[in-house]
């Protein structure tokens, strides 16, 4: 493992599936979470940092201060775990759709100054690319969907025939995504488990994967892996209403985190990835 120099107090804590992660005292005194991995991808962190800076402009939402980056470790702002009370449940979901308001410059990255979080997106060690589309249709199958099916088809994770199914969907997306909105600023991998609370019961977003694409992506993984609470979502439509026809959209949109799950972790993800599949590819 990598620590900041003069680290001290140092604790081992949980900090997700492929990195260590401690609490530190940094040598000028700051408590901080560190996570470090010897085998990062070359800017993995920085991107990681630069996604929660880009998150916490919108104002909706909290997320860790960036304290320091490095190669083989990330040091952020050490937030007290706490429990998400009835009354941060709620600000969870108006932060969220505050978040996802402030947009983003492409679906994708545009490259420009103003875009710094959009490098690949991380989920476990599978690397997706976030180089921009003309459309969020076209993006969500050639970034998203199709990289994926192909790539499981390759490991032999997924048959042939289902991975050609995902082909069929990702040929019916412009039918199936409903009206076209503006690039949203999304955490891009949004389950319970990146949703932390403090010790006053407020939200925080951690680890994110964050690009400019729609926002039923986020609600519809968030859905899928625990959300806290309906208050979530029913806060966020007080804010911003979804389109028409969204409840139709949320399996579509839950067969991307699916399909990482059954990449990473095979079983039941498998098979959920391919009957989601089988169903939109009619």
């Amino acid at each position: 493992m990598t620590l900041p120099d003069g680290a001290s107090d140092v604790r081992r804590v949980g900090g997700g599936d492929i990195n260590e992660a401690f609490h530190v005292v940094l040598a000028g005194g700051a408590e901080a979470f560190v996570k470090t991995r010897q085998d990062a991808a070359r800017g993995e962190y920085a991107t990681e940092a630069t996604g929660l800076v880009w998150l916490a402009e919108a104002g909706g939402l909290r997320t860790p201060r960036v304290l320091e980056i490095h190669e083989r470790y990330l040091a952020l702002q050490w937030v007290s775990p706490g429990r998400l009370d009835a009354a941060g449940e709620e600000e969870l979901g108006r932060g969220l759709a505050e978040t996802h308001g402030a947009g983003a410059p492409s679906f994708g990255a545009s490259g420009g100054a103003s875009d710094r979080a959009c490098g690949p997106s991380s989920f476990g060690s599978l690397r997706l690319s976030n180089e921009p589309t003309a459309d969020w249709p076209t993006f969500y199958a050639e970034r998203r969907l199709g990289p994926l099916a192909r790539l499981a088809r390759e490991r032999g994770v997924m048959s042939p025939r289902a991975a050609q199914a995902v082909g069929r969907v990702c040929g019916r997306l412009a039918e199936l995504l409903g009206a076209a909105e503006p690039p949203a600023r999304l955490h891009g991998d949004l389950w319970s488990g990146n949703v932390m609370a403090d010790t006053e019961g407020r939200p925080w977003l951690i680890d994110p994967s964050a690009y400019g694409g729609h926002r039923e992506v986020d609600l519809a993984m968030l859905r899928l892996f625990g959300a806290p609470s309906e208050r979530v979502f029913a806060a966020y439509e007080e804010l911003t209403p979804l389109a028409s026809g969204w409840r139709e959209r949320v399996e579509l949109y839950q067969l991307l985190p699916l399909l990482v799950h059954a990449l990473l972790f095979g079983g039941s993800y498998v098979a959920a990835a391919e009957g989601i599949a089988a169903r939109y590819a009619r």
